[in-house]
């Protein structure tokens, strides 16, 4: 019986290869709005990877009054025909079908960008996540905007695109359907039909544009849920009428709403949440309407892919993110490797990282988005097999190991402890983020299937890898949490990590100090809120977590809130000194610059790590590049080559937290990057 997801599907004029796609999104690889190499080498691998159809562009703006909020593609300016077709054309080499998303932002964008032009919207409703206050559209807005679209499609099919589809969701073409974002009394708003007929204009004017022969879809919000919004029902109805148009060729679901980072987390949801949650939603749609459906929301494993197809939920199934973190599964599954996929753990780091980092990123695949430098598959080296020792067996220590065996060295990797993961367990523990243990079971699994020996339970010293007669030495020993931070009371003080790994219980009360931003402080505030805990999150911050992103700081907030737990913000832990049977912490405010104290059963503390480098500094002046990392060869993906001492028997790397307190991705990249070319 052939597999579901591999069998072809004709849409209109064009059959696809399988039901395997990943949707519009927009990674910000552009360069001056254009998609160039970067853009061109990410979507190629995808193809590469055997999908039916990539589409890219997630927003592509088609108007300069909707300047760029994410990297957006400026799709209202001839130049960007070129790049498109590059990309096309690589594309459809691998038989792949290549479509892009087409947009005005409206308000989902800000006036301080681009050319400092007013953003528009039908009425005056600011978007709480880009913060913009509107102009209302007027008579000439409506002209010119339409004449926008339509001539931003004709840009595409220029290119040789297979088609496109339009943002229908939290953007200005759904914002006149909803009546939370249209509150106008003219022939714009009020009833459904007036609501629906800018859209109708849109797609008349882009039909008349492309004629019949070009694949034309909605990705639309068809139940914004939330009060006084678009409901199911009309959302459907809406659906129809779209569909009774007769000028669109499909539809991609959507769900929600986002013009909040916490309604955000809810359409687009991470790690906790379960699989494919507005699926059956997307087959309602289906049935309703009778037409050619697309749909993804978390649908990052194969099984749940193959489900959806299986049973007529849809016709084909975005893996978008899926693909983000491992570009060939369409390849692995023809190929009958399935168990190799490299799995979306749900981090979210991919779309965070759009605002966090510039760009987007998957938390445990470096190559993506660097495809130019660094190979999705690594291939084994043609010069003479080399001795690889790595110690620690976290995320940095495994992909060092996994790397160096990829590239046929003999690799032996020491772990202290009795299983592999590292930090990881700790974020782990926590049963919402049970799926992170997914970057570490992953890169365990081709260790062995690469032939590394492992080593559990083994305190490594100099005299353990030394005996190993190793050319390459890693130090991958990751780091202890830091508390020298304090001016006093470090012994008092309990860690995140106690907290984590179960060494020490929550107190009925705590104080939860974060002077690290990120995961590590608001997983702890989360597990205290499941405990049942009453506490108190402070930090030296201006706001709390600013290093967790839009898509994963809500969850977090929601389980802080939901506890009664108090914030307080721009105070910094100075001193924790004993009180009777309790602890007494003193905080310095800089802005009205005095101290106040809070008394507690117990005082938890995130401040990062500390490297655990002992090891390392005993091993460096043995080493024939004394440890010394050439970091223009690093930059520029070259292999490490330095000699600081010719007596010395073989290469020092550490990687990871044992540099310095850094995250997963980090450490991971770091490892690639110095052994790619070993």
């Amino acid at each position: 019986m052939s597999d579901p997801l591999l069998q072809p599907y004709r849409l209109k004029h064009l059959t696809l290869k399988n039901r395997i796609f990943s949707t519009a999104h927009e990674p910000s690889f552009t360069e001056d709005g254009l998609p160039k190499d970067r853009y061109r080498l990410y979507h190629r691998e995808k193809a590469k990877g055997g999908m039916g159809m990539t589409m890219i562009g997630g927003s592509a703006i088609v108007a300069p009054d909707s300047p760029a909020a994410f990297g957006n593609i400026r799709l209202w300016d001839d130049e960007v025909v070129p790049w498109l077709k590059a990309i096309a054309d690589e594309v459809h080499g691998y038989d792949c079908a290549i479509m892009i998303q087409i947009t005005h932002l409206g308000r989902r964008t800000n006036w301080n960008r681009g050319d400092w032009l007013p953003v528009v919207a039908p009425s005056l409703v600011r978007e709480p996540a880009h913060r913009a206050f509107p102009k209302v559209m007027e008579d000439w807005d409506f002209a010119r905007i339409i004449a926008a679209y339509a001539d931003a499609a004709e840009r595409v099919k220029a290119a040789g695109f297979d088609g496109l589809e339009i943002e229908a969701y939290g953007h200005l073409f759904d914002a006149f359907w909803s009546p939370v974002t249209n509150k106008r009394d003219d022939e714009w708003g009020g009833s459904l039909e007036n609501r629906l007929r800018f859209s109708r204009r849109v797609i008349d004017a882009i039909r008349a544009r492309v004629g019949d022969k070009f694949l034309f879809g909605l990705r639309m919000v068809c139940d914004e849920d939330r009060a006084k919004g678009i409901g199911k029902e009309e959302g459907i109805e809406i659906a129809r009428r779209m569909v009774g148009t007769g000028k669109i060729d499909f539809i991609n679901v959507i769900r929600g709403s986002i013009d909040t980072d916490n309604a955000l987390s809810d359409v687009i949801p991470n790690m906790g949440a379960r699989a494919a949650p507005h699926l059956d939603f997307a087959a309602e749609v289906k049935q309703a309407t009778g037409f050619p459906t697309f749909h993804a929301a978390r649908i990052n494993d194969v099984a749940t892919a193959r489900h959806a197809i299986a049973t007529g939920r849809l016709d084909l199934v975005g893996m978008t993110r899926a693909h983000i973190a491992d570009p060939h599964i369409t390849a692995k599954i023809m190929a009958g490797e399935e168990q190799r996929i490299r799995p979306c753990v749900g981090a979210g780091y991919c779309i965070d990282g759009i605002y966090e980092i510039g760009n987007a990123a998957c938390i445990h695949n470096p190559a993506t988005g660097r495809e130019a430098q660094v190979p999705q598959v690594l291939t084994k080296s043609d010069g003479p097999a080399k001795s690889v020792v790595v110690v620690g067996a976290g995320p940095a220590g495994l992909e060092a190991a996994r790397v160096a065996a990829e590239r046929g060295h003999r690799v032996v990797l020491f772990e202290a402890q009795g299983q592999a993961g590292g930090q990881l367990r700790l974020a782990a523990s926590l049963q919402r983020r049970r799926e992170i243990i997914g970057i570490v079971d992953w890169r365990v699994a081709e260790c062995e299937r690469l032939g590394v020996t492992v080593r559990f339970n083994t305190l490594a010293e100099a005299a353990d890898v030394l005996a190993e007669s190793p050319d390459i030495v890693v130090v991958a020993t990751g780091g202890i949490p830091n508390t020298g931070f304090l001016e006093e009371g470090e012994d008092l003080v309990t860690t995140t990590w106690d907290l984590l790994s179960g060494q020490v219980a929550p107190a009925a009360e705590v104080l939860l100090y974060d002077d690290n931003g990120s995961h590590p402080g608001m997983t702890a505030a989360e597990f205290l809120a499941a405990k049942g805990s009453r506490f108190e999150v402070v930090t030296p911050e201006r706001t709390l977590a600013p290093d967790v992103g839009g898509t994963n700081y809500p969850i977090y907030f929601r389980a802080i809130a939901k506890a009664g737990a108090k914030i307080s913000l721009l105070e910094r832990l100075t001193h924790v000194r004993r009180q009777g049977n309790g602890l007494l912490a003193t905080f310095w405010n800089e802005y009205s610059r005095t101290s106040s104290e809070r008394a507690a059963p117990q005082v938890v503390v995130e401040h990062g790590t500390v490297p655990s480098d002992e090891l390392y500094f005993a091993l460096k002046p043995l080493s024939s590049n004394l440890g010394e990392v050439d970091q223009e060869a690093l930059r520029r993906f070259r292999p490490q080559t330095l000699v600081r001492n010719p007596e010395g028997r073989f290469q020092l790397f550490r990687v990871g937290d044992a540099v310095a307190s850094r995250n997963v991705h980090a450490g991971i990249y770091e490892s690639l990057r110095l052994l790619m070319n070993l």
